[in-house]
């Protein structure tokens, strides 16, 4: 299958570069699975689109200030972004200790060598330790600090907004490129999963009332998730893994919801691969590396919250998986017609059956 298949052409402009001042003020285009019948709405009335009974997936990973600005013992000055936790867990475990190791990302003036040792600021060191792992251009990264790696990470490190964002992290990143049900103890992504940012307290209590039930997986977001493909077939591509659990709490509410009538909403693609990897496998704890693409069939997932993606990705892949290409690419089409904003901060879209 051809990866051009999945292109399309996006104006510049259409790149949200900031997040509207109300999280569910965004709007939404709502779509049939496998069909072309589209509407549009705003977020903040989700809740007419879904019915008693459904089950509203989401993924509480918490982003960490991933970017750490710092200098070499030289003086000279060296960027490093946290990609993973060397074992591969949750970041807030991994980082609760005065001392953590990271596989890293590094942007310095000249090659990094392996014992070079860093200072980022507010009590926070470094020091590079060896290649780690067989992702190319990834070194280990042992931080240390006074107090927890975690609150000195907080203190000095930079929101890790994504590449398309052409701007420097403003004070309100720390709170907008986070979803609003982010736990403390899922500290661990480097990238939010942008679909909930849509949501507010006051919108998850309506769904509540409405009898829609809520429950929650973790999956770290990686960089990974901004790769480019760069095979000419998508069966060549081999996809990122991403460490995922899902809690005991969230199977029994899968089980009560295939029992009735409602149905299995994923929030996000994140959700959608853990829940799939989950069906597949019947592990519910370790690396995700599930990648969808048409052809594939899905076993749990029943509707899908999803931003819209970069052309020719791996998440266009997975979205015209679940609702046809043809259907995807007419409703990318209608969005742009539309003028929908694109991307992170950008509008929604509700796939729903």
């Amino acid at each position: 299958m051809d990866v051009a298949l999945f292109d399309y052409d996006l104006p510049v402009e259409r790149i949200a570069q900031y997040p509207l001042p109300q999280r569910d003020q965004s709007r939404m285009l709502i779509i049939k699975r496998h069909g072309r019948v589209f509407s549009d709405g705003l977020f903040c009335d989700l809740s007419q689109h879904l019915q008693p009974g459904d089950l509203l997936v989401l993924n509480d990973t918490k982003v960490i200030p991933a970017r750490l600005l710092g200098r070499k013992e030289s003086g000279g000055q060296v960027e490093a972004f946290l990609v993973r936790s060397v074992n591969g867990s949750s970041g807030e475990d991994e980082g609760s200790g005065n001392r953590a190791l990271w596989q890293a990302l590094f942007k310095s003036s000249k090659k990094m060598r392996s014992g070079q040792k860093l200072d980022f600021g507010g009590g926070l060191s470094g020091q590079v330790i060896e290649p780690s792992g067989t992702d190319p251009g990834l070194l280990a990264l042992e931080v240390e600090a006074g107090t927890s790696v975690n609150s000195a990470i907080e203190k000095v490190g930079q929101v890790p907004l994504p590449p398309y964002i052409k701007r420097q992290p403003a004070s309100d990143d720390h709170k907008t490129y986070q979803t609003v049900y982010a736990a403390a103890k899922a500290s661990g992504a480097v990238a939010a999963p942008t679909a909930g940012l849509h949501f507010t307290k006051e919108l998850l209590d309506r769904l509540h009332e409405k009898g829609i039930e809520t429950a929650f997986l973790t999956l770290h977001v990686g960089l990974g998730t901004f790769a480019p493909v760069r095979c000419q077939t998508v069966e060549e591509h081999r996809i990122h893994e991403e460490y995922f659990q899902i809690p005991e709490t969230t199977l029994a509410s899968i089980k009560r919801a295939q029992a009735g009538s409602g149905r299995i909403v994923a929030v996000g693609t994140t959700v959608t691969r853990a829940l799939e990897y989950y069906a597949a496998t019947g592990n519910s704890l370790g690396m995700c590396d599930l990648f969808i693409y048409p052809g594939y069939e899905f076993k749990l997932v029943e509707a899908m919250l999803t931003n819209f993606h970069l052309p020719a990705s791996t998440l266009m892949m997975l979205v015209s998986a679940f609702a046809g290409r043809e259907t995807i690419m007419a409703a990318y089409r209608r969005a742009l017609e539309l003028e929908f904003r694109f991307y992170s901060y950008g509008d929604a879209m509700l796939i729903s059956t």
